[in-house]
């Protein structure tokens, strides 16, 4: 299996990476109840092998940011690749609202460049497309910024194959994230033109959080490889195609050694085909 996505000759990373969507507050809002201990669990991620995580300036809103960043100063060794998203604005716990207005996005880069501590962003994805702009204006903007040398590549963040066909018009787009995991693969088209295209697909809900801990399926497979169901989700997703790069997030140092070790299970080809039934 393998296990590097190449997004540039000087940019490969391991597929298996790390979300921090789960280090705020209660809905994805305010600060965690232990800074310090948010900011642990991503040097644990680092130190365990992750080198690529993914954040968002709407998680906290930028508190997820900040751990971020302090992670990534306690570690200044390591070469850690850094995806944010800009576009989704917060008006409270569990609230998300697009905002796809050219100027709202290009203020959202730049205040991501200073909260995560960073010259440049290796992958910026717009959050959502807002209905209110035009994708040529939305996606033209962060092509605008990457000219800048503000943004590396660029992404997207729940599309359809046709809205990535009409972005890749206006710039190059190496990234989609969509929900995708075990049991939801509405977005099998998305993943099959990533796929076509050598384009990193990011499931976001990568374990359907709390629905992935049980059924007999699931029990009996994650058993037979003295694994947790968590983990034989992650395996599963990691054979499904070789551009899917899982993000799996957590608060708990644990956690992320556990989901970590996923990359190392190899399912058989008759449990892969079991698991794909689950759906």
């Amino acid at each position: 299996m393998q296990k590097e996505f190449t997004f540039d000759p000087e940019l490969t990373v391991d597929r298996l990476g790390y979300g921090t969507m789960q280090l705020p507050g209660q809905g994805v809002w305010g600060p965690a109840a232990d800074a310090k201990k948010a900011a642990a669990v991503i040097v644990a991620a680092i130190d365990a092998g992750v080198n690529f995580i993914d954040t968002a300036d709407s998680y906290g809103p930028f508190f997820a940011n900040l751990y971020l960043k302090d992670a990534l100063q306690q570690r200044p060794e390591h070469k850690v690749m850094v995806a944010t998203k800009v576009g989704f604005t917060r008006q409270g716990p569990n609230q998300w609202t697009a905002v796809g207005n050219p100027a709202y996005l290009r203020q959202q880069v730049e205040l991501n460049l200073f909260s995560l501590g960073l010259e440049q962003i290796d992958l910026l994805q717009l959050h959502r497309i807002d209905p209110n702009f035009s994708i040529e204006e939305q996606v033209g903007e962060l092509a605008a910024l990457q000219k800048e040398g503000k943004i590396k590549h660029i992404g997207l963040s729940q599309v359809s194959v046709a809205q990535i066909k009409a972005a890749q018009k206006v710039a190059p787009i190496v990234s989609v994230q969509n929900r995708y995991n075990l049991i939801d693969r509405a977005d099998e088209a998305v993943l099959d033109y990533a796929e076509q295209q050598h384009m990193a697909f990011i499931p976001w809900f990568p374990l359907a959080t709390g629905k992935l801990t049980s059924g007999d399926a699931l029990t009996t497979i994650a058993t037979k490889y003295n694994a947790t169901p968590a983990q034989i989700a992650l395996a599963w997703l990691l054979q499904r195609s070789p551009v899917i790069l899982p993000i799996p997030g957590t608060s708990s140092v644990d956690h992320v050694q556990q989901n970590i070790a996923a990359q190392e299970i190899k399912l058989s080809d008759a449990d892969f085909a079991q698991l794909s039934k689950l759906a």
